[in-house]
């Protein structure tokens, strides 16, 4: 019979044997075929916002004033997101209502939303948010050319 039928010849099929008859092959040419590389966080350092778009809000508007999540009021319709465990609100689909949200975080695109029919997002849970309800801007700009000594103090 001839020598090398099937896999003999070779030292096997594949990766046959990496770690025995092969691994000198191993450690030339796949210096990283075995092991685990990188990390995985672990759960409870991730965080995952919870968003709602305008147009799941729109269309749920009716159950959550059925069920006293939502409170009509004279300025419109008041609803509390916070309270529902959803972290931020974004601008996808049509409002057509006058809503009053309070969110923790919105995007720039909802809020223009909102105020363009007349209603409020109160944002919730973070000092810019205070400030902006307060101020009705987001942040304070620093003018760089102030200082004219620059970055670093102005020395040699």
């Amino acid at each position: 019979m001839k020598s090398g039928r099937g896999a003999g010849k070779r030292g096997g099929r594949g990766n046959a044997g990496l770690h025995k008859h092969k691994y000198m092959y191993m450690l030339k040419y796949l210096p990283n075929h075995f092991g685990r590389r990188g990390f995985k966080r672990p759960p409870g350092s991730r965080k995952e916002n919870i968003c709602i778009n305008l147009a799941d809000l729109e269309e749920a508007l009716p159950k959550l004033i059925m069920d006293g999540v939502a409170t009509e009021t004279k300025d419109g319709i008041h609803i509390d997101l916070a309270r529902l465990g959803v972290d931020k609100l974004l601008a996808r689909g049509r409002l057509t209502s006058k809503l009053e949200i309070e969110v923790k975080e919105a995007s720039s695109k909802a809020t223009e939303k909102v105020e363009n029919q007349g209603g409020r997002i109160i944002l919730k849970g973070s000092s810019e948010g205070e400030k902006q309800e307060q101020d009705g801007r987001e942040g304070d700009e620093i003018d760089v050319t102030e200082n004219s000594e620059g970055i670093n103090g102005g020395g040699t």
